[in-house]
């Protein structure tokens, strides 16, 4: 059975969404960030001030390529995922990798209160269009989209399960 992978930029609404798939699937909710603070036993925010990006792009790294190995899972990717292509690489050897997408505006909104992120320290909305527009390319370059914008986690979630199920029928 493959994985069902979310990746997007942060607020996108890929843990909402994984949680609805788990759910309906009966397959296990698998969110990299907790796997990558478990290993590091500290929180995201810690790894970036004390060990750096780089550091916690490796991290992210190795944990990608063990859940890629493995099977029937969903997976809730953080929003660098798309920094390094070996990441989707792997993912898209034994899963559907869905890319959800949010206007700049929609993000705001959903991270403005959300002190965990240490990408998004200082100001916010600037950082979130400098963000986005780096890494636009990286998301648009995957294959299944599907915009949240205003829309209910209940029917993405419905989407991404009618995928799945096309892609392995």
């Amino acid at each position: 059975m493959e994985n069902i992978v979310l990746v997007g930029f942060m607020g996108t609404g890929k843990t909402t969404v994984g949680l609805l798939l788990a759910k309906q699937t009966g397959m296990p909710l698998v969110d990299m960030d907790t796997l990558i603070e478990e290993r590091a036993g500290k929180p995201i925010t810690e790894i970036f001030a004390q060990d750096g990006e780089p550091h916690f792009r490796e991290l992210e790294r190795d944990i990608a390529r063990a859940l890629a190995a493995q099977e029937g899972q969903i997976i809730s990717t953080g929003g660098g995922i798309v920094l390094n292509p070996d990441n989707l690489t792997d993912y898209e050897k034994k899963g559907l990798v869905v890319c959800l997408q949010a206007a700049p505006e929609t993000i705001l909104e959903r991270v403005k209160n959300d002190s965990t992120r240490p990408l998004l320290a200082g100001d916010k909305p600037e950082k979130i269009i400098q963000l986005l527009e780096t890494r636009k390319s990286l998301y648009e370059a995957i294959p299944h989209q599907i915009d949240t914008n205003g829309a209910d986690p209940k029917s993405i979630a419905a989407k991404i399960i009618a995928l799945y199920e096309s892609n392995n029928s």
